[in-house]
C-alpha cells in the first residue's frame, strides 16, 4: 500500500461572491525517509556444524550437557518446535531445531500413553551411542524415570513422532559428531 504522504493533494478553495472556484496543487511537507533495514542476523553457535579441532581444544576437560525444550514457535507442518541445545556451562555450543509429537498429539499424556505419538515427557534420559538405522542414524533414549513409554530416540524425520526428531539431517550428523568426540551420556528434557 502506498503512503498517502507522498501523493500531492488537490486543495479546492471555495469562496463566496464572484471569485468562483480555484484549484491549487499543494505538495505536503515530506518527512525524511526512514530506511528499512533487516535486523542483524544472529550468529550461529560455534559448534553448530559439529566439533572442530580448535573448539575441542578450547573445551578440553570441560563438562557438556545436552538439553531439549519446547518453544512457542510452530514449524512448517504445524508442529510445535523444540530446541535441542548442547551446552558447556552457560555457553551454548550448538542449537538445533527439532520436533516431538505429531501436531494432533501435542496435548496428550506424554508420560503414560505409549503409541499415541505424544511429545517426549520432561525428565532425564540416558543416551546410547549413535547407531545405523536403515539409511539413517538412531540415538536410543532410555528414560531415567517411571514411564510406560518405550522405543524413544533421536533421529531424522519430519513431521515428527513421539521421538525427538531433527528435520535437518545435517543437524543429526553434527549431534552425532559431538557425541563421538565428547562424553555425552544424558539428555535433559526441560519442559
Amino acid at each position: 500500500m502506498k503512503s498517502l504522504t507522498r501523493l500531492p493533494l488537490l486543495l479546492l478553495a471555495f469562496c463566496t461572491g464572484s471569485c468562483g472556484t480555484q484549484a491549487q496543487l499543494v505538495t505536503p511537507v515530506r518527512s525524511p525517509e526512514v530506511a528499512e533495514t533487516d535486523p542483524a542476523p544472529v550468529p550461529l553457535p560455534p559448534g553448530q556444524s559439529g566439533p572442530t579441532r580448535d573448539l575441542l581444544a578450547s573445551l578440553h576437560g570441560k563438562r557438556f550437557q545436552l538439553t531439549a525444550r519446547r518453544s512457542d514457535l510452530k514449524g512448517d507442518h504445524g508442529q510445535r518446535l523444540w530446541l535441542l541445545e548442547l551446552h558447556q556451562g552457560s555457553k551454548i555450543l550448538a542449537r538445533w531445531p527439532a520436533v516431538s509429537g505429531t501436531p494432533s498429539s501435542q496435548g496428550l499424556d506424554r508420560r503414560w500413553s505409549p503409541g499415541n505419538g505424544a511429545p517426549l515427557p520432561a525428565g532425564e534420559y540416558n543416551l546410547a551411542p549413535p547407531e545405523p538405522w536403515g539409511q539413517d542414524i538412531w540415538v536410543n533414549l532410555t528414560p531415567r524415570f517411571d514411564t510406560s513409554r518405550s522405543g524413544l530416540g533421536i533421529h531424522h524425520c519430519n513431521p515428527g513422532s513421539g521421538c525427538l526428531c531433527l528435520p535437518n539431517r545435517a543437524s543429526l550428523l553434527a549431534l552425532t559428531a559431538w557425541m563421538q568426540q565428547v562424553d555425552l551420556q544424558q539428555l535433559s528434557v526441560l519442559n
